[in-house]
């Protein structure tokens, strides 16, 4: 059972998603917040598997609460999905620079909800297929570079990291990582916890972007 935290200022919108995900057998809301302040306390106390945020929240909003929750030495460190009506960049990239693994409009289909709660709380990172290109180009022609640049990245990464960080480019879970390389999927999160901080980066999302950014994949 997927146990999630649903955060919004809007009763509405709290109340329909929670109807929403509710309904789903293999999803449990354990928790609604109205605002950020209160989505971090709740996160601490109920230990969710995904936060689902709104970004626009009065007090702390969903990118302040993301960067918290996200945070290597959180505890708990909850995977967030963030749920908004609004698609400007500097909302998308501030989320995902925060170290969410999920940005979706609350406009989507209910069925592409669930499908997101269920890939965040998977391991898998999820972005609004209407954002996906415009997200990747925007950050592979930025001109400012993570400080990790794909050359010194050789030297830091581990043959078997530098092999990981291609599957995952590939929109591989942390089992499907296990089975092609034939290891158990404790094995892959350990490799995976030591290489993202030698990327600079806080998430497997951000690791996929940085590896677009530096070229290691192209679009």
């Amino acid at each position: 059972m997927i146990r999630v935290l649903i955060a919004d200022d809007q009763h509405l919108v709290r109340a329909g998603l929670s109807a929403l995900l509710g309904a789903e057998d293999d999803i449990e809301v354990v928790g609604v917040a109205r605002d950020g302040t209160e989505a971090l306390a709740m996160a601490r106390d109920m230990r969710p598997d995904v936060a689902c945020l709104d970004i626009r929240m009065p007090g702390r909003n969903g990118i302040e609460v993301a960067r918290e929750l996200c945070a290597p030495d959180a505890d708990p460190q909850v995977p967030v999905l963030v749920l908004t009506t609004f698609d400007l960049d500097d909302y998308v990239f501030g989320a995902l620079e925060a170290g969410a693994s999920g940005f979706l409009l609350k406009d989507a289909p209910p069925e592409a909800i669930g499908h997101a709660v269920r890939q965040v709380a998977a391991g898998r990172g999820t972005i609004d297929q209407t954002l996906t290109r415009r997200i990747l180009q925007e950050f592979v022609h930025r001109r400012r570079l993570q400080p990790v640049t794909a050359r010194r990245a050789e030297d830091l990464l581990t043959p078997r990291e530098q092999e990981i960080l291609l599957l995952l480019a590939q929109g591989m879970s942390n089992d499907d990582i296990a089975r092609a390389l034939v290891v158990e999927v404790s094995t892959v999160k350990s490799h995976l916890a030591r290489m993202l901080p030698k990327l600079g980066v806080q998430s497997r999302l951000q690791a996929v972007v940085w590896a677009y950014q530096n070229h290691v994949v192209t679009v």
